[in-house]
């Protein structure tokens, strides 16, 4: 601890440079404005054109792209500091944020580190030596397991990285005969994030829940617990959705108490100062286990901004200059606050990263970004914290988060409604995100009854079957994607149109023999399924053909009954009174107004054309309608045949290098094998085989660096597989003719 002369000594801090990029920056950065501290980015050159660089006063470049090369190098951090004169440093979350090493070094220059003690990070760094001082404080810990000596009887474990978080380097083992092989690619994935490829495992509780509590201490012995956060819904053993306060803990009576002390306990342990989070894993009854303990600050703190009023980063800048926390109690929390991560990834395609061009983030109704919320309970609203923006080109470098959207209302389910409403009317256009899910999981039944665990997704189901939809399934279902195929062919034709020296609208022209429409055909790709609109406009208005008679009866509620024509369902119900209708209202090159069935619906229409091919079709087209937002892909009527691939092909799901090849040209391999492995922000991806066969080509080979839809390997049926075909459909045929 420090003497009682150092305890009453104010720094000043001028200048604070954020050793961070993205969102946190941003986030650092705001604050520092509204205190009148100048600040300073550093970037490295795929962040040469980001936001949280010219947001700041000053930016220094850090030569390279990959984090290794960059914003993980303590000395050149420590060195831009000194060059753009800031005498402060602001570590965010992830890179070098708990690295005491790092923080050891900010000090030695003469700088202040906004974060905890040295010695309190090294304590909390490692997760086996925390686990040991949590113990001897008095606070539950799961018992730490030697990988060396686990058995059947103690599996299902988790294995987990001793030296950081965020799910790397985490790997769940259930058969016996896995746990070598995914503690080294455990110790692998850790070693690249962290530097340390330290594991260690511990029982894994399938179904717990993530609670977490925020607390914040000062040089002078006051210890806040600052409200506590359920993230129970997470993928990959990361977060996405984040609440304040838990549900779990405002059900059980006495449990935030004893929570809240356990926090303060593990906060006295260690003399910590600053922000920092300490992490449980509860179960339904109440019992709680120490996880780890974050020695910074949290992804998910803006929910205790929201419910607190506090402005956290503002908090760890005082505290890092000497003063004291403003009161000796903190302020109780009010209302609910709900966060989500909006990332650049499938969710139904195995969670896979995406990235290319953010052609559009637009989130309506956005009360602040980055900012605590004015008004308390009474004033809700959206909070926005993103670190792009439009025309942001997301890579393979970094964490594909590109925004946390959060909501604020005097109740859960207040908050959870105007979230959900916020995200289906955002437009994001030009990557593929995990925007539905998010909305699939604010409007489900269990979540709104706090029925939240790490299990969500395995109970729920990501994809659905006849008649239930599943979390990861579109907003936009198949009974509606006719309508919004023929809003984006009219937009297009509203567009071509325009272009035109005379009759610049639609209809598009005249005809000698008006009797003779002209019936145009519209081809698109959409969430992997070609879809086709067919349409005419005629005197009397819109005509559709072409399968949109049966979708439309559906969307009017008369969908013909199994083994009754169209025509025959109509007679049925009473003639063109039961028929569903289309009407085009108004059709530009960036809105269309159908009403379909009575039902008047606006769909906004946005084009992208390819920058290699700015002159042909649009590569991109986005639909945003009543019923959710829908890319579409035009097709050309030319197909280029150089664009097939040899069947039996594995092609790179996204950018990524290859780390480890496990098979080699003309091995046999099995259905679902890996045959290598691709690291892409941040994370390891499995690539299996599609099917038993041999491998006829492997062009991938450890090193190299790949784009989506590369050829990795090719695998093909072997001469052993196409017997047993041979002879399945042979015996198929024996059978029917008996």
């Amino acid at each position: 601890m420090s003497t009682s002369d150092e305890k009453t000594s104010i720094t000043p801090i001028t200048s604070v440079l954020v050793a961070n990029r993205g969102e946190i920056a941003r986030r650092v950065f705001r604050t520092c404005r509204d205190l009148g501290i100048s600040t300073v980015a550093v970037h490295s050159d795929a962040d040469a054109g980001s936001l949280h660089m010219s947001e700041a006063d000053a930016a220094v470049r850090l030569p390279g792209n990959a984090p290794a090369d960059t914003y993980l190098r303590a000395g050149l951090v420590i060195e831009a500091a000194r060059r753009a004169g800031a005498d402060a440093i602001h570590p965010g979350y992830g890179f070098l944020s708990e690295n005491a090493a790092f923080a050891a070094e900010v000090e030695a220059a003469g700088l202040v580190w906004i974060g905890p003690p040295v010695a309190a990070i090294e304590s909390m760094g490692s997760k086996i030596e925390s686990k040991r001082l949590m113990a001897e404080a008095g606070v539950p810990v799961l018992t730490e397991l030697d990988p060396a000596a686990i058995t059947a009887g103690d599996l299902p474990v988790l294995v987990k990285a001793s030296a950081g978080g965020g799910g790397r380097g985490m790997r769940v083992v259930r058969e016996l005969a896995d746990l070598q092989r995914e503690v080294e690619l455990a110790a692998v994935e850790a070693g690249s994030a962290f530097g340390d490829p330290t594991v260690f495992c511990e029982p894994y509780l399938a179904t717990g829940r993530h609670i977490e509590v925020q607390v914040l201490a000062d040089r002078h012995g006051t210890v806040w617990a600052v409200g506590e956060r359920e993230c129970s819904i997470q993928r990959r053993h990361q977060k996405i959705v984040e609440e304040a306060p838990s549900p779990l803990v405002e059900r059980i009576p006495g449990m935030r108490r004893e929570l809240f002390a356990a926090a303060v306990a593990a906060a006295r342990a260690v003399d910590y100062v600053g922000a920092g989070t300490v992490e449980f894993l509860a179960d339904d009854d109440g019992r709680f286990f120490f996880l780890e303990m974050n020695t910074r600050l949290q992804v998910e703190h803006p929910v205790t901004e929201c419910t607190t009023g506090l402005d956290l980063v503002a908090l760890q800048i005082q505290v890092a200059s000497g003063a004291t926390l403003p009161h000796p109690e903190p302020p109780a929390s009010s209302g609910h606050s709900i966060e989500v991560r909006l990332y650049a990834e499938d969710p139904a395609s195995g969670w896979q990263p995406q990235s290319g061009r953010l052609h559009r983030l637009e989130v309506p109704d956005v009360d602040v970004e980055f900012a605590v919320m004015p008004g308390g309970a009474a004033s809700p609203g959206i909070r926005l914290d993103s670190g792009v923006g439009d025309g942001a080109d997301v890579g393979i470098h970094y964490d594909p988060m590109l925004a946390k959207v959060i909501s604020f209302a005097p109740d859960r389910h207040a908050a959870a409604r105007r979230l959900a409403a916020a995200l289906r009317r955002s437009r994001i256009h030009g990557l593929i995100t995990n925007r539905d899910l998010l909305v699939r999981i604010l409007q489900h039944p269990a979540f709104l009854a706090g029925e939240t665990d790490t299990a969500f997704f395995d109970r729920h189901g990501l994809h659905g079957s006849v008649g239930q939809q599943g979390l990861a399934d579109p907003l936009v279902d198949p009974d509606h994607r006719p309508v919004v195929v023929l809003a984006a062919a009219l937009a297009q034709a509203a567009a071509n149109r325009s272009e035109a020296r005379v009759l610049g609208g639609l209809p598009s022209g005249w005809r000698n023999v008006w009797s003779q429409t002209q019936t145009k055909r519209y081809r698109v790709v959409g969430d992997g399924e070609e879809l086709t609109a067919s349409y005419a406009l005629t005197r009397d208005g819109l005509v559709v053909g072409d399968g949109f008679d049966a979708r439309l009866q559906q969307l009017a509620g008369v969908a013909p009954e199994d083994g009754t024509s169209e025509g025959e369902a109509a007679d049925a119900s009473g003639g063109n009174e039961a028929q569903a209708s289309i009407e085009l209202i108004a059709a530009g090159p960036d809105e269309v107004v159908l009403v379909v069935d009575g039902v008047r619906s606006t769909f906004a229409v946005a084009r992208y054309r390819s920058s290699t091919d700015p002159g042909g079709l649009p590569a991109l087209v986005v639909v945003d309608g009543p019923h959710g937002s829908l890319g579409l892909e035009p097709v050309s009527r030319f197909p280029d045949p150089d664009d097939h691939v040899a069947p039996g092909s594995l092609l790179a799901p996204m950018p990524g290098s290859v780390i480890r090849v496990a098979v080699a040209q003309g091995d046999r391999v099995e259905e679902g094998q890996v045959l290598l492995w691709l690291e892409a922000m941040k994370m390891q991806h499995e690539v299996r085989a599609p099917m038993a066969g041999v491998v006829a080509d492997l062009p991938a080979h450890e090193g190299r660096q790949v784009e989506v839809g590369e050829v990795l390997a090719v695998v093909t049926a072997d001469d052993q597989q196409v017997q047993q075909e041979q002879h399945q459909l042979r015996d198929e045929h024996e059978q029917d003719q008996k």
